[in-house]
């Protein structure tokens, strides 16, 4: 179950570095990281619009990938084992400690508190 985790966990940071590295180099509307690596030149290796609907679809698949592991991993962890049977076929619950009377904390209440005072009753 570790490794299960631990992969999960590799797979979900390589997508949510691969988001952040395919939002930067999107074209948006002004001179941004995408112009500056020629995104939008119209003689790219996508064509014009190519290189837009390709980084928009990999954005697309990163982000279900970010989403299904996150899912997983909240899966993953809230997941509680049962205790196993053993070979015995029964399951057997350690002792717990006994406490004596002198170890027991004892709460103690002032007498006062305790009796219901005259003034307080309504007549």
């Amino acid at each position: 179950m570790l490794f299960l985790k631990t992969l999960i966990i590799v797979v979900q940071l390589l997508s949510a570095l691969g988001i952040i590295g395919l939002v930067l180099l999107q074209h948006g509307k002004g001179a941004d990281m995408g112009a500056a690596f020629g995104s939008g030149a119209s003689g790219s290796l996508f064509g014009a619009t190519g290189s837009a609907n390709f980084l928009s679809r990999a954005t697309a698949v990163l982000a279900t990938i970010f989403f299904v592991t996150t899912l997983a991993l909240t899966y993953i962890g809230s997941y509680k084992s049962r205790p196993s049977a053993g070979v015995l076929g029964s399951v057997t619950a350690p002792a717990a400690p006994a406490t004596t009377a002198a170890s027991a904390p004892v709460a103690s209440a002032p007498a006062a508190a305790l009796a219901p005072s005259s003034s307080a009753v309504p007549k």
